[in-house]
């Protein structure tokens, strides 16, 4: 395949139209449409079509979309690995996290890259749903879960986190510490939902699980957190072992941990195109070695 038409393609598809492709490429319009009939008579079939709402994909055209974009990263991604060989990790990182984990839980992971690796960059943002953000975009995710995921991502788990109950211990001075399931239900109740969860589907330690009606459910882990840190009720949601600032420490305690909770793994997964670079290999190894004791 011809990657001039490729990219071709694909930019009148991420621009809509052939104007604003050409004006994107910096090539006439004229050469633009040639390359992409040319990579329609090599598909042999439409792969574009003119609406009154402008250039939409073929069933066809859709397919070659989702795969071409795939192939232009991995050979994006090859060139960069031939640069890069024999040097130290730099240029920009793109890190995808899900939404709302406790600054202080990434200040470290921070300082450890550029303490190791200073000409590096890091562009961090986050999701509620890392793995579901575009391909290329992205050259590490943050994830929770057990299984591999789907797609053309290699997975690493890193660590294995507790998920339980916690409060502050002035809202339980205030209303009471629970003893069983049937007595949660008198209280405010907070849920972290993770992508594909049912945030009021409640786990037990041996396997079974419990419905509940939260006053508040949440993607965000820290605006949980931050609520059973006010005294405000109780929240299930990954536990970790670093204090917060500004907090007296042991401020949160566990309730029912023999009852309720199960682990979650939390992984790093990195785009199947992008795992052999050697600037992603490198500092993933290095955070996985950071990781570790943890």
């Amino acid at each position: 395949m011809d990657l001039e038409e490729l990219r071709a393609f694909l930019d009148v598809v991420n621009t809509g139209s052939f104007l604003a492709a050409a004006d994107s490429l910096g090539v006439s319009r004229t050469t633009l449409r040639r390359r992409v009939e040319a990579l329609e008579a090599r598909a042999g079939v439409p792969l574009l079509k003119s609406t009154h709402q402008g250039i939409v994909l073929t069933e066809a055209g859709e397919v070659l979309a989702r795969r071409g974009r795939i192939m232009m990263q991995e050979t994006s991604a090859l060139l960069a690995s031939i640069r890069e060989v024999g040097h130290a990790p730099s240029g920009v990182l793109r890190l995808v996290l899900p939404v709302g984990l406790p600054p202080h839980l990434l200040t470290p992971l921070f300082e450890l890259l550029r303490t190791s690796y200073p000409q590096l960059r890091v562009h961090a943002r986050f999701s509620d749903n890392p793995l579901g953000e575009p391909l290329d975009d992205v050259d590490m995710a943050v994830h929770f879960g057990e299984d591999t995921p789907k797609g053309p991502w290699r997975s690493h788990v890193v660590m294995r986190v507790h998920e339980g109950l916690m409060a502050s211990q002035e809202y339980l001075r205030r209303r009471g510490t629970p003893r069983s399931v049937e007595e949660l239900r008198g209280h405010e109740l907070f849920a972290w939902e993770a992508p594909g969860d049912d945030a009021r589907i409640w786990p037990t330690l041996r396997g079974g699980s419990f419905t509940v009606e939260p006053a508040l459910i949440a993607t965000d882990i820290h605006l949980i957190r931050s609520c059973c840190l006010a005294g405000l009720g109780i929240g299930l949601m990954p536990s970790v072992e670093l204090p917060d600032p500004g907090s007296p420490p042991e401020q949160l305690v566990p309730v029912l941990p023999d009852v309720v909770g199960r682990e979650r793994p939390v992984r790093i997964s990195v785009p199947e195109a992008l795992s052999e670079i050697p600037k992603i290999k490198q500092v993933l190894s290095h955070i996985l070695r950071f990781l570790e004791p943890l």
